[in-house]
């Protein structure tokens, strides 16, 4: 069994080795670091292997998941460069990083995979695109395709489009969250209970899911089958595109991508 490394041990990488845990039955071959040592415990409670650095991670590790802020990539490659040969493979999961700035850093050219999750990964109802590195061996490519599948979907993405995506996987769920608290917070206005309705209004996020990807119908003929002429729907829809909202959307994702073309610089 491949024995797999987290350097940092916040809500993702905990969400990752809660997976990793299901599937294999014991954390015996994971190994984690983090600086916070509340967190770094949290881990142990899991059964992981607490390491003293990083760097013992990386010597403990066949793979190493990197799951430290964007900002603070470039500091952790640098300190993990001495550690670092080519039989070992990392996986960045950060926005914006791509697999040039992790060989780069690391001074090496190592495998690596570079995933974009969400963290619906905690309830194993995650969405992760993927995208590995030309010399990523078979074995290490689908063990880490299987972390995350284990929890989730996943998509293998070419990585010129890897920053487009967080804003589709990535940071898509805040989105989401917006838009049912609007919904939610309208219904209490009009005294309707908050809970009861939020629990309609996931029920409504849920089942419309299903229908995008069960029924066959494109969005545009599923919205279209909800409109009837001169009805409720067509007088949401419209002040919906008086205000804008499908070019919002738009502008909001390609935000999020500037965005993350200016934290892998």
């Amino acid at each position: 069994m491949k024995k797999i490394g987290f350097i940092g041990a916040g809500n993702m990488a905990t969400a990752i080795v809660k997976g990793l845990i299901a599937q294999k039955g014991n954390a015996g071959f994971i190994y984690v670091f983090d600086v916070n040592q509340a967190q770094l415990d949290a881990m142990s409670a899991l059964g992981a292997n607490a390491c003293a650095s990083g760097a013992d991670v990386v010597k403990n590790s066949d793979i190493i998941v990197l799951a430290v802020k964007p900002q603070n990539y470039a500091e952790v490659l640098e300190a993990l460069k001495p550690s670092v040969n080519e039989s070992k493979t990392f996986v960045s999961i950060a926005a914006g990083i791509s697999i040039a700035f992790v060989q780069n850093g690391l001074g090496c050219e190592c495998p690596v995979m570079r995933v974009m999750p969400n963290t619906p990964l905690l309830l194993k109802k995650g969405a992760s695109a993927l995208c590995p590195s030309a010399n990523m061996p078979e074995a290490d490519k689908q063990t880490i395709y299987e972390m995350f599948s284990g929890s989730g979907v996943c998509e293998f993405i070419a990585e010129e489009h890897m920053n487009e995506i967080i804003a589709v996987n990535g940071s898509s769920p805040a989105f989401i969250y917006l838009f049912a608290k609007a919904m939610a917070d309208y219904a209490e206005g009009c005294g309707i209970d908050y809970a009861s309705a939020m629990n309609l209004v996931c029920a409504t996020l849920e089942g419309s899911a299903a229908m995008l990807k069960e029924s066959g119908d494109s969005a545009d003929v599923l919205i279209q089958k909800v409109s009837s002429k001169g009805g409720t729907t067509i007088a949401a829809l419209d002040k919906l595109k008086e205000h804008g909202f499908y070019d919002a959307v738009q502008d909001a994702m390609k935000a999020c991508t500037k965005r993350a073309e200016e934290l892998g610089k």
